[in-house]
């Protein structure tokens, strides 16, 4: 069976050929489905995922408890080229762009710690260009942070204002 190329209502095949147990050579295809979180990760793509998995359970946690506080939500997760807004909230009249980090233990720090100049720096990036895309409307606008130390039995949550 010869390849077809790419055109109108075909797509481009990718991927190496694998042979199958009949013998027969298969294309190996790329899903864009979410990689469910194991404790058996075999690849590279699920390892990721799992690394990344855990800061969106602090996350969710960080946005819930503001929300408690009377903040509202703009956007979480919010991309922009080069980067990513953990959450981007209303206090009261300010627009606030919260960046969660979160830290298991203290062996390479806590989460305090992470917030290293080079994260800060592009925290204001991102929200340099989520502004120009979607207006500030004249709000006063601050950078927050939430510090969430330990596991997701037993987290320790830190709201820092103005942390930068």
């Amino acid at each position: 069976m010869g390849r077809r190329a790419a055109g109108a209502g075909h797509a481009a095949v990718k991927g190496p050929v694998r042979p199958t147990k009949s013998g027969a050579k298969e294309r190996a295809t790329e899903s864009r489905a979410p990689v469910q979180s194991s404790p058996t990760a075999t690849t590279a793509k699920e390892r990721a995922t799992e690394s990344h998995a855990p800061k969106h359970w602090a996350e969710a946690l960080a946005r819930a408890a503001l929300e408690r506080r009377g903040w509202t939500t703009v956007a979480a997760n919010a991309r922009v080229p080069g980067g990513e807004l953990d959450l981007v909230m209303h206090d009261g009249r300010a627009l606030v762009f919260v960046e969660v980090r979160q830290r298991r233990g203290e062996a390479q720090g806590g989460a305090a710690e992470s917030l290293v100049a080079r994260k800060r720096a592009r925290v204001r990036r991102a929200a340099a260009l989520w502004l120009a895309r979607h207006g500030g409307d004249d709000r006063p606008i601050r950078f927050d942070a939430v510090l969430v130390d330990g596991d997701r039995r037993a987290p320790r949550l830190r709201l820092v204002r103005d942390a930068f």
